[in-house]
This record gives structure tokens, C-alpha cells and sequence, in this order.
């Protein structure tokens, strides 16, 4: 047993999570909505610290993040559960998964940031599942790794409490968000949440010295018209600023919503001229293979500074956090904090 951190005891044995924004209520005996933390007596059992289901070194393009260490690796971790039941999750085999049916091995903080050191990996990526729901975890390696010099990532949904945030913030250098729409009833019957938990710890994350870059994947019939797709834009460039990286990603079938097709090219391109319209600086599209628009180009110049063909890429027209023809400084993290 791994006691968990932020939750509080309540009469008979209940007891009160506050790592995530479901903030449950679990009875003696229960777990809560991400099926991971467990209730054993009135003391609240972090099941999945220290089991892993995934294990990768990947580009840290593949995030995605393309202004956080570009062109180098990261060690990437996945354990089981999710605080989202997501009808079109593309990892639905282990975020659905359980801790008792799962094949899981066991991997202590120390070893893990022992195995990113020898890969050659610039930085440690909790990814995969959700990394908020091993909040005990991520925190003990992620203090390990930054006294190594190791950048620190979380690929999440953003459904994290601020006093859990405010936890993590002396550890964690990037927090890659999915804001999966800009309406509460899509969070609600898509994802069995709520939009503004989301957008608050995305705000608070920034507030705390993280590098902020966020994803949508945009899905035809349900968050791809042009007048969401705008506010989202807005409410990015007014709250997190306009230099922050925004990648709108294609949508292709899954899990529980196969009843759809893939997300036209041409609407991605539409979205990306938008939000340039909008005076975001650094807009992407993705899933989309070797489009022109995954590639980071000067704001002020227009000169290539990051070239990419699938998730490799090439430091080309960047020289430090510059760019080498017109000298406008970039938004980007080229070494670990």
C-alpha cells in the first residue's frame, strides 16, 4: 500500500479526494472515478505507484510539444485509469483498464530516471494514460529527474485540482493539455467532466512557471465549427498569450465513435489561417503527415526555424531562443528548468 497525498478523512471511513476536480467522495471499500485510488479503511491507497503498462523512449514531437526541447528524446511512461471516460479514446486499452487485470510491472522513481539517463533522453513524459491520476509517482521521480537535469512533462487532460498543481509546480516543466472543446456539453457528454476546471488549472499551470502547449483534436460534428473553434483561439491568446503553442489535430474512428469520418484536411488549414488571424503566433496542425503547417516559423519574418517530417525534426533558422534572420526572440525552451 502507497498512501496517497491531497484527500481528506471523513465519518465512517469515507474519504475526500482533492487530486483531481471530480474531488470524489469514496466509501470504505470503493475507488473514485479514475479507478486507481482506492479507499482501504479510512486511508486512501495510491494503487498504481510505482506499475507501469508503457514504456517508450519517444520524440518529444510525439507529444505533441514542438517548443519544449525540440529535436530531442523523452523517456515516456503510461500506467492504467483515466478521470475521463472519453467516448473516442485512442488509449481506451489501458485508461479503461483496471489495476487488478492489468499487465503491470513495477518501476521505482529511482529506476525510472536511471532508465531515461542511459537512454539519452532529454526529459521524463508521463503520458499515455492520464498522469495526474499517479500524482505520487510523478512527483517523486519528477523531483529525482529535475536534480539530474531531466526536463519533466505531463500529457494530460488538465482536470487537476490547483492545490495538487501547486504540488507539482517545483518539479514539473511542461504541461502539454488537451483542451478537447470549447463547450461544457461536449466535457460533459463526451468526457464525463466540465470545460472550466480545464481552462482554470491551464491558467493557474502558466501562472506556476510551466511551459503551457495545448492540443485539440477536432472532430467533425461534434467541435469543428469555425465559430468554437474561434473562441477557443480567444480565449487562449487573452488567457494564456498569444505566444502560446496550439496544435489542432485530425480526428480519426475509435474506441465508442466509429460513426464518423476523419477530419478534412482543408478545416485543419482553416483553423490554422484563423488563428493566425487571431494573433496567435504559433498555431500547428496535426496528425497530418508531413503538412508544411507542423513546421515553426518565425513570427516576425516568416524564416523556417523548425522543420519537421513526421516526428523527426530539424533545428534549421534557430539560433538559441532567436531567430538567425531577423533576430525576433522566440517562444521556445531549449534546455531543462
Amino acid at each position: 500500500m502507497h498512501e496517497a497525498r491531497q484527500y481528506a478523512k471523513l465519518d465512517n471511513n469515507a474519504v475526500k479526494c482533492s487530486l483531481c476536480s471530480h474531488r470524489c467522495t469514496i466509501p470504505d471499500g470503493k475507488h473514485g472515478i479514475c479507478g486507481v485510488r482506492w479507499n482501504g479503511h479510512g486511508v486512501l491507497d495510491a494503487k498504481t505507484y510505482g506499475l507501469i503498462s508503457a514504456e517508450a523512449v519517444d520524440p518529444i514531437e510525439k507529444k505533441p510539444l514542438y517548443h519544449y526541447l525540440p529535436g530531442t528524446r523523452s523517456y515516456s511512461l503510461g500506467s492504467v485509469g483515466c478521470n475521463f471516460h472519453c467516448k473516442h479514446c485512442q488509449n481506451w486499452h489501458i485508461s479503461r483498464a483496471s489495476f487488478e487485470t492489468s499487465l503491470l510491472r513495477t518501476l521505482m522513481p529511482d529506476e525510472g530516471v536511471r532508465r531515461a539517463i542511459e537512454s539519452g533522453s532529454a526529459s521524463i513524459s508521463w503520458t499515455y494514460n492520464e498522469p495526474t491520476i499517479w500524482h505520487e509517482y510523478t512527483l517523486d521521480m519528477g523531483m529525482l529527474a529535475k536534480q539530474n537535469g531531466l526536463g519533466t512533462i505531463y500529457v494530460t487532460n488538465g482536470y487537476i485540482t490547483q492545490e495538487a498543481l501547486r504540488e507539482l509546480a517545483p518539479m514539473l516543466g511542461a504541461f502539454r493539455v488537451d483542451l478537447k472543446s470549447f463547450s461544457d456539453d461536449f466535457y460533459k457528454k463526451v468526457c464525463g467532466a466540465k470545460l472550466q476546471p480545464v481552462l482554470d488549472a491551464t491558467v493557474r499551470a502558466r501562472e506556476l512557471g510551466m511551459h503551457i502547449e495545448t492540443v485539440t483534436l477536432v472532430i467533425p460534428g461534434l467541435n469543428d465549427s469555425m465559430e468554437e473553434q474561434s473562441s477557443l483561439i480567444r480565449w487562449v491568446v487573452e488567457n494564456l498569450g498569444p505566444d502560446t503553442p496550439m496544435h489542432f489535430t485530425a480526428f480519426h474512428p475509435d474506441y465508442q465513435m466509429t460513426d464518423r469520418g476523419a477530419t478534412p484536411v482543408a478545416l485543419l488549414e482553416k483553423i490554422y489561417n484563423r488563428a493566425k488571424e487571431l494573433g496567435l503566433r504559433y498555431p500547428y496542425v496535426g496528425n497530418v503527415y508531413s503538412h508544411p503547417y507542423e513546421n515553426t516559423y518565425c513570427p516576425a519574418c516568416g524564416a523556417t526555424l523548425i522543420g519537421r517530417h513526421g516526428f523527426s525534426c530539424r533545428i534549421a533558422d534557430l539560433d538559441g531562443q532567436q531567430c538567425k534572420k531577423c533576430g525576433e526572440k522566440i517562444a521556445v525552451v531549449r534546455n531543462a528548468r
